[in-house]
């Protein structure tokens, strides 16, 4: 007897060092908004430089990975978040959303972004401007850390309480001001059935969010709205209107979804 159970051998009988090497790299990357060096990864990795500079070879010609010529360092490309978009989940949730965010944001003169959790942060995968000539808008394929957004607060006030702890363990407890503030508001928001609430990050914003359902009756997508009050140029929806609009969005798009059909 070895004293290994069951897990461990099957565990040791289906190790591909080589590609959990490639996979720390690209996690670890995920998580570095500029950048790091070989010497840096190997260190953060705990590996020996010559076979991190071999996976990241391979990453590089794999058009996952490309490095900067300023200063060497290794960032992800956009080829993670492309290949995402193939998912067939996304990629309906994004092709039912896309014509009615535009709609939308030409209607009450606003830009707007749809949202997902993935990974314990806010991911922005859609992102549509209005036609004024001054917007504000939210980069997509963001990661957002999810105490920051009324996105956030959306998508996780409709969840049971073992995802949401699962949710909260992905996320972590600090800092525990927000933390708290976080998990508070998510009752009134569920109430609500949107969230509207100032930006954290940007003085003058008002977020409006709303949820969007599927068939099971989860929520799988906030689409919101960083509203602004325009001072000159083309009229603009009021708060009132644009959230009325936002939220008759939200429930045409979860309809188109399925929302609904479990009930």
């Amino acid at each position: 007897m070895n004293g290994k159970t069951d897990d461990q051998i099957d565990q040791e009988k289906y190790r591909a060092p080589a590609l959990s090497k490639g996979l720390d790299i690209l996690e670890l990357l995920a998580s570095e908004v500029d950048g790091l060096s070989q010497i840096a990864i190997a260190k953060q990795l705990n590996r020996n430089t010559s076979e991190i500079f071999r996976m990241l070879m391979v990453l590089c010609q794999r058009g996952y990975v490309e490095q900067r010529e300023e200063d060497d360092r290794y960032q992800l490309t956009t080829k993670m978040f492309e290949v995402a978009h193939r998912h067939p989940p996304i990629r309906r949730l994004t092709s039912i959303a896309g014509d009615a965010m535009q709609r939308l944001a030409n209607e009450v003169n606003q830009s707007m972004h749809l949202a997902i959790i993935h990974s314990g942060h806010v991911l922005v995968i859609a992102q549509v401007d209005c036609q004024d000539n001054n917007i504000t808008a939210v980069r997509l394929g963001a990661q957002i850390n999810i105490f920051d957004t009324a996105s956030g607060r959306v998508l996780a006030a409709w969840m049971d309480q073992d995802a949401l702890d699962q949710l909260m363990n992905d996320v972590g407890k600090e800092p525990t001001d927000k933390y708290q503030a976080f998990l508070d508001d998510l009752p009134m928001v569920k109430e609500a059935g949107y969230c509207e609430s100032q930006s954290l990050t940007i003085a003058g914003v008002l977020n409006l969010s709303a949820p969007i359902f599927d068939f099971s009756g989860k929520v799988v997508a906030a689409l919101t709205v960083p509203f602004i009050q325009r001072l000159s140029g083309t009229s603009v929806a009021s708060v009132d209107e644009c959230r009325e609009r936002l939220i008759d969005v939200t429930k045409d798009i979860s309809r188109r979804l399925g929302a609904g059909a479990h009930s």
